[in-house]
């Protein structure tokens, strides 16, 4: 066997093919009224992205909510699960009381800011998490612990949860990214904030304020250690 050979089989042995993505982009929602249903994610301000149908026998419509890289989908003879039986559909914001209040000008019925309790003797909403509700934000502001929840016409269940640092495992530590002017503008505020303490420490005034923000920021979201 030639050096060649040997050099060739090791090569073929420790290549390993590139994975492929695998984007989630739709989630089906059951409905019993399609045209409601298309009026109240409509009135959401969510984006109407086809509504297509044919005959009498199938129509399909899809949403987009703002912001977000996947959509959800109804209609008529989308699925055959029970209208209403989709609980604890997860909507991430950056600032929860500012979506909450668009929300509710929007018509929608919103649930007051809550986070969860630590056990379960509660028959509210469940499914949606935090079936023990404590009214109000969490004690210690920590990212992932806060929520409000809504429905849609068929009791569809929908849960916001405010996320504003990431956890390690969560995101691709190689870059960050933001969605919206709303979610670029949220985090530039909660980098002023942080920033000001930040200069209230060090007791003068930071020149290089720009690259601070924006270390913060991409730490925030790809789950680093925060400056100080």
């Amino acid at each position: 066997m030639n050096d060649t050979q040997v050099i060739g089989e090791t090569a073929s042995q420790t290549q390993r093919p590139q994975a492929v993505d695998m984007k989630l982009e739709v989630v089906v929602i059951p409905v019993a009224d399609v045209d409601r249903a298309r009026s109240f994610y409509n009135g959401l301000g969510w984006r109407l992205d086809a509504d297509f149908a044919a005959g009498d026998d199938w129509r399909v419509i899809q949403f987009t909510p703002p912001g977000s890289g996947c959509s959800v989908i109804f209609g008529k003879n989308v699925t055959a699960a029970a209208p209403g039986s989709a609980q604890g559909l997860y909507l991430i914001v950056s600032d929860i009381e500012a979506v909450r209040d668009e929300l509710l000008r929007r018509g929608a019925k919103v649930s007051e800011v809550f986070h969860a309790g630590e056990e379960h003797t509660g028959t509210d909403e469940p499914y949606l998490f935090g079936r023990v509700r404590v009214s109000g934000r969490d004690p210690e502001n920590r990212t992932y612990r806060t929520y409000a929840s809504f429905s849609d016409p068929d009791g569809n269940g929908w849960l916001l949860q405010q996320v504003v640092e990431r956890l390690p495992g969560r995101v691709d530590t190689n870059g960050a990214t933001f969605t919206s002017p709303a979610d670029l503008a949220a985090a530039l505020r909660r980098a002023a904030v942080a920033h000001g303490e930040h200069e209230k420490r060090t007791g003068q005034h930071d020149e290089g304020w720009p690259d601070w923000y924006a270390g913060y920021m991409v730490a925030e979201q790809t789950g680093q250690p925060l400056p100080t």
